[in-house]
This record gives structure tokens, sequence and C-alpha cells, in this order.
């Protein structure tokens, strides 16, 4: 039996209430691209390079957060509430998702330059949660799976109402409308010493000892590969950071693996069982994906009219 995992100081089980739906359906793009560890690894880091362009969002989470000392469990903080909002079940979400914003409601301050900001800001949240969609959807697409159009579109729709949720008052619905919240950022954005002192840490290995050091080199030029050439060139990224071609198929082979693979105590497989899915429901196939689905439907109309 899986240990349920801790946050804010709520125990979330994710395999409990029985029948409890998630904030998002299990045949959502969510369910599929959330289930892949190298996808949200490299669209995570991808995300961060993203919001510290930006110099309020990049002081805020500096100054007032322990991601300097702490970088790998500040991300795994942020990945855990993630995970909760797409496999917990809703109440739980919606618990960690409050505790979340009460936190940021107590963060506000001034950027070197002298400009105020407030966590809470709808326009930095907008951002924010824009970043994360675009890191992870992209990650995915170009490292574990290529997805269509149709597919992202549908991820980016999916966003929205968890980024209401978390005070966001516009969410993109497509990669085309990202790029066009990006340009309208783009003359805020303006290089940092935070970004390169975050990608070195990523890359030093100091982070997780553990995790062969060449590894951390990929996933931090991996990250960078994903930035849009003006976001790019803006924080002066140059080619020390390009990916190489091992470190490119050393990360695809990761991803394709892991979509192989269904560890029964993870997030994605708990949810599933708390849905009456198998546990391995998200590594199957898609046509059977969808009878499970079907199969699911029905048992939960049959069992509601007893």
């Amino acid at each position: 039996m899986a240990r349920p995992s801790s946050y804010l100081g709520w125990k979330i089980d994710y395999a409990r209430p029985p029948g409890e739906p998630a904030l998002l359906d299990p045949g959502s793009m969510h369910w599929r691209v959330y289930k892949n560890p190298i996808a949200l690894a490299v669209g995570g880091v991808a995300a961060v390079l993203l919001e510290f362009a930006e110099p309020r969002i990049r002081s805020g989470v500096w100054d007032h957060s322990n991601f300097k000392t702490d970088p790998l469990g500040r991300a795994m903080r942020t990945g855990t509430a993630a995970l909760i909002g797409v496999y917990g079940p809703a109440s739980a979400a919606r618990r960690v998702i409050q505790g979340v914003t009460h936190m940021h409601a107590r963060v506000s301050g001034e950027t070197p330059g002298g400009e105020a900001y407030r966590a809470l800001d709808p326009d930095l949240l907008n951002w924010v949660a824009a970043t994360a969609v675009y890191g992870f959807v992209t990650a995915y697409d170009r490292f574990v799976e290529p997805l269509t159009e149709a597919e992202k579109s549908r991820f980016y729709a999916e966003a929205a109402p968890v980024a209401c949720l978390y005070g966001a008052t516009t969410s993109p619905g497509s990669e085309a409308e990202f790029m066009a919240m990006l340009q309208a950022l783009t003359p805020r954005f303006e290089p940092h010493p935070i970004v390169d002192e975050f990608l070195a840490t990523i890359a030093s290995g100091r982070a997780a000892p553990a995790v062969p050091k060449p590894l951390h080199r990929a996933l931090a030029r991996a990250a960078v590969s994903l930035l849009p050439p003006t976001v790019r060139r803006t924080l002066a990224l140059g080619r020390e950071h390009d990916l190489r071609l091992a470190e490119s198929l050393a990360l695809k082979t990761g991803g394709r693996l892991a979509e192989r693979i269904a560890i029964k105590s993870s997030p994605p497989c708990q949810a599933s069982i708390r849905l009456g899915l198998p546990h391995d429901f998200l590594y199957r196939g898609e046509a059977e994906r969808r009878r499970l689905l079907l199969a699911a439907s029905r048992h939960r109309l049959l069992a509601a009219g007893k």
C-alpha cells in the first residue's frame, strides 16, 4: 500500500476516498503528460527559466523562498503540488491550492530596480501558470512522444480551471496564445546572474548527488532548448548551454522508457485505482484506455442507480 504524500501539513492519499474525482478527468492530456518524470523535470526547469526572465517573479521567488539554498526540495514541493492538482482527490487538491495561495498572500517586496511586486498580482500569476503549461507539454512533445497540435491545445485548455483556482485570470488556450502572451511580456525580460546561478545549481548535481552528474547537465541544457529563441537571447544563454545529441538521445530514451513503467505506488497509478481503473491504466494503448474509461463510467452509473 502506498503511503500518503504530505504537503503543507496535509496528508494526501491518492488512492482514497474511492471514487472521488480529480480536478481533471483521467482521460485528459494532463493525466497522460504528468505521469512522465522526464517531461516534468525538463519542463519544470524550463518553466522556472521563463519565470525568472520576469524581474518581479524572479525577486519574489529568490527573496521569499529557500530556492537558492534548497533548489531540489523547493522543486519537489512545487512538483508535488502540481501532481496533487492533477491526480489528487478534488477536495484535497483544493485544500493544497488554497494553502499555496495563503502563502503567496504574504509575499511582496521590491525588485533591485525598485519595482514593487505582489505574488498575488494576477499578471504574475497568469505568467507563472502559463509557463508551467508550456514547459510540461513542450517537454513531453520533444523528449517523450510527439503530440499533435490538437493534443497540445487540449492540454492548454485543460489547464485553465486549475490556473483559475490559483488566482490566474487568463490562461492561454494554445501554443499560439502562449507565444502572444510571451511577446507582450518580452520587453520586461532581462538577463540576471540569478538565472546563471540557478542553471549552474541544476547542472552541477549538488541538488541530488545520487543522480549521475551528466544527467543533471543534460536536464539543464534540455530545459534551455525549450526556450523560445527570443527568451534565450535575452537571458544571454550562449552556446555552452546547447543540448548535445547524446544528451538528447539519453533523455528521449528515458522518457520513452518511463511511458512503459507503471509504478503501483506512484500518484498516477494510485489515482487510477481510486477511480476504479487498473493501476496501469495510463500505460496502456489509447483504445484500451477508452474502453476502460467507458466501462468505469457505466459501473458508476449502475452503482448510482442502486
